[in-house]
Formats: structure tokens, sequence, C-alpha cells
């Protein structure tokens, strides 16, 4: 006789955990009891509730779990960037901790491998495996030692946000809700390629950091690089960010990584400006990092503080992004899930 499958309690909201509740008969209060041991506590036993009666704890273990993602490796930068490898119900992701003085930063993944075909980035060229559940996206900031000291998330990990969009937000409102984490919502960035209709509804529902992957602002040459400019044009998506008021805490970035000779010029610079202008934004310039088998190079240190300069310049907030964990495969662009899999 085959046993019916059980809800996995971790990463459910509180209307879900209600629900629950109210179907097992519970008091209304015990949603909000399940909560705090869920996620205030980080239990991983129906057993710890121990202000649930134990007939409650009894009849919860008959129809649900707590499920959590464990990492099964990591690899330790000269910098002190930690690389967890994860595996998930479809696949391996790998999160990175990026800590920096009294901060510590989290990139999380969202989906295994992506299918946005960027044509730099290692995540994309792994192809697209699947989406990660909002408890496999909620695991990567559990499950590791340095949960407590993180200040700091990033969804800008594995895979695309915004297409993975409902599991992303309900992680979002786990870690933001009073009922869940309590975090500032202001502490927490979500990237995008640029999907028009998501990013704006992401927009209306959270009230995290955006960053929008930019890398270029000739619509062709993107478009080149980026095969989502087709569908997504990027000056389609300034002007509908330029509707909303970002002059408060929550801000909008762009992330440009600098490929050498081909978005590095003066003329790319002009153009950026013309782009963003009206836009109260931010623009960070990262480096690449490059990967076997691919055409791209890195642009040159000078050629990266000339370009900074000249958008400060003229107007637009920019600053170079300090690279971390590259000996060790962590950087921006060089997720690659199953890379130290073999070695398990």
């Amino acid at each position: 006789m085959v046993e019916p499958t059980k809800c996995n309690l971790f990463g459910s909201t509180f209307a879900e955990i209600q629900d629950l509740c109210s179907s097992l008969g519970f008091p209304r209060f015990s949603a909000k009891q399940i909560c705090q041991w869920l996620y205030g506590k980080n239990v991983s036993d129906i057993q710890s509730m121990t202000n649930l009666s134990l007939l409650q704890r009894s009849r919860l273990s008959e129809v649900a779990t707590i499920e959590k993602m464990q990492p099964v490796d990591c690899q330790i930068s000269c910098d002190g960037t930690k690389k967890y490898l994860f595996a998930a119900h479809n696949g391996y992701v790998e999160t990175v901790y990026i800590p920096d003085g009294d901060r510590a930063t989290l990139c999380i993944s969202c989906q295994v491998g992506c299918r946005m075909g960027c044509h730099f980035c290692v995540t994309g060229s792994q192809g697209f495996h699947g989406n990660l559940s909002a408890a496999e996206i909620l695991s990567q900031l559990f499950s590791i030692p340095e949960f407590s000291s993180i200040s700091n998330i990033v969804y800008m990990g594995m895979g695309e946000p915004m297409d993975n969009y409902d599991n992303v937000l309900q992680s979002l409102q786990v870690i933001t809700s009073d009922w869940g984490l309590a975090w500032s919502p202001h502490r927490i960035t979500v990237s995008s390629v640029g999907i028009i209709p998501a990013v704006e509804r992401l927009i209306a529902d959270s009230q995290c950091h955006i960053a929008i992957s930019l890398h270029n602002p000739f619509p062709d040459e993107r478009q080149s690089i980026m095969p989502m400019q087709k569908a997504y044009p990027i000056a389609q998506l300034v002007e509908m960010l330029k509707k909303y008021d970002w002059s408060g805490q929550r801000r909008v970035s762009f992330e440009y990584t600098m490929f050498d000779g081909l978005n590095d010029s003066t003329r790319h610079a002009q153009a950026l400006v013309k782009l963003l202008n009206g836009l109260l934004c931010r623009v960070n310039l990262i480096r690449f990092h490059s990967s076997p088998d691919t055409p791209f190079r890195t642009a040159k240190k000078q050629t990266m503080e000339n370009f900074r300069d000249y958008l400060n310049d003229h107007s637009l907030r920019c600053t170079i992004r300090a690279s971390r964990g590259e000996d060790i495969m962590a950087a921006c662009g060089l997720l690659a899930g199953k890379s130290n899999s073999d070695n398990l």
C-alpha cells in the first residue's frame, strides 16, 4: 500500500499553514506558532515544536514533514568566499557566501541551469533543467552554517528569477514577512535580464531592490550576446522603469559586464548615458570572468576605470564591483551546478 504524500511545511506561506491547521482542527494561533518554529527558530523536526501539544505534533507529522536541501560540498576561495553545492530535485545548484568585513552577502540560485541563453554565461551554457521550489530556494539560506551572519541576499546565482516568478516571490515573502524572517526587503536584490511583465509584477509585489543585466546599450549588439533582447528590448524596459519613483530606499541598478573591444568604448558609455537619462539608478561594472571555450576577453582595468569615470562625470552613478571567488569558479557568470559533483 502506497502511503499518501506528505506536504513540506518548509517554504510554505502563513496562509498555506493556516489552511493546513484549519483542516486538522488546530486553533487559529497554531499557524503562527508553526511559522515561528520553521523560520524564526529554523527547526527541522516537527517534534521540536514544543508549544504544540503532543496530539497536535502527532497529527501534523501524519500529513506534513520539514524538508530542506543540505549542502553536499563546499569550496573555499583564497579571499574567504565559499561556494556551496546543493542537490535539488532536478539537478545541482550552487550558492555563494561572500563575507566582507561586518557584512556577508549570499548569492542564491533559483533554477537548475538557465534558458535565457546569454552567450557569455557558464550557467546558460549548461542548458535548462528546471525550476527550484520555494523550499529549495530558501534552503540555500537556512541550511548553511553562516545562516545567522548573513546581512544581504542577492538573487544572482544560477537561473533567471523572473522565469521562476511564483517560487521566487514566495521565497521573498518568507524572508520579508513578519511571520517569516521579518527582514527588510532593502537587504535583498533580485536580478533579471529584463523580462518586462515579470519585472513589473515584482515592482508591485515586493519592495526588494532590482538589478537589470544590461551589458550593452545598443539593441543589435545586446541581442548578439543576450537573445532575450529581441523579446524584451532594453529601451522598453528602461521606459517602463521610468514610470516609478526610485528616490526612496528602494533602488534599481544595472549590471554591466565589460568585455575587451566589445562594449567598453566611449561610444558605449555615451549611449549608456543617453539610454538611462532621466532614470534614478546606478550602474555596476563587472569584470568579465573568462571560462574555457569562450571568445570573450576581460576589459583592461584602465579601460574600466575610464568608463566608470565617464559615467560619473555625466551624472550616472557608477562603481566597479569587486570580483570574489574567481579561483573556485564562484564569480559572476561562472556557476555551473554540476561543476564539482564528480568529486562527490
